[in-house]
């Protein structure tokens, strides 16, 4: 069950019992239940400004807005990281005409492309929300489930048909054509990771994790209702 409809839930429970309780609680569970209710909805619709665009809400839809330097992120690391002129040229020794980098993929430190994302979403007006429960440290839980999605994602444009005969038909042409038309390949293929793919590939490693956002947003409210309600009797 989704934890913000269930802290919300819980919220609205605490204002609908008030009603019914005798009046020196009445006050203090209605003002636990609306405060708890005001910081898990405004946690809520953060989240959800994080993957979509919300009319008149600037900052909304970060991670659609930042997808192009994401994507440059990507084109660079696989470019520096396993198509080098070295490992070009060795294969153009081998004069293998089918290469396998599977293995050379696997052994590649996507960690760039995280840092690219936990920047982008650290430096968006979100961030500050987002580092009042845990910021960095939050984000982290997500590193190694969107780096073993990428580096699949990458190994897929290796074994693609496409990729394969490019690089069969220039193997002889030299390191330096190869490379540029390896780069022209690979940019054509993410050009086909679409903004939309993105958001929700980063949204489905997120929801998880950050549905905690909501429940203690929930949970501090509920805490400063109650205190407020006290303090003001």
């Amino acid at each position: 069950m989704d934890k913000g409809w269930v802290t919300n839930s819980i919220a609205l429970g605490l204002v609908g019992i008030s009603y019914g309780v005798d009046s020196s609680l009445a006050t203090p569970l209605r003002t636990a239940g609306l405060f708890a209710l005001s910081g898990a909805v405004t946690n809520q619709l953060a989240i959800h400004m994080l993957f979509e665009k919300v009319p008149f809400l600037y900052g909304s839809g970060i991670i659609l807005d930042r997808f192009e330097s994401i994507r440059e992120a990507l084109k660079r690391l696989i470019m520096e990281q396993f198509f080098t002129p070295e490992k070009i040229e060795n294969f153009l020794q081998s004069q293998e005409r089918t290469v396998d980098l599977a293995p050379i993929i696997e052994e590649t430190d996507f960690t760039p492309a995280y840092e690219a994302l936990l920047k982008s979403v650290m430096e968006s007006p979100m961030g500050g929300m987002i580092g009042m429960f845990g910021g960095e440290a939050l984000i982290a839980k997500l590193k190694e489930p969107f780096l073993e999605k990428i580096k699949l994602s990458t190994i897929e444009i290796a074994k693609s048909e496409s990729f394969l005969n490019a690089l069969n038909a220039h193997l002889h042409q030299g390191s330096g054509h190869l490379t540029e038309n390896i780069e022209t390949i690979v940019v054509s293929r993410l050009a086909e990771l679409t903004p939309v793919m993105v958001k929700e590939m980063i949204h489905n490693l997120m929801k998880e994790h950050l549905g905690w956002l909501v429940v203690w947003g929930g949970v501090f409210g509920g805490v400063i209702g109650l205190l407020s309600s006290f303090l003001l009797n």
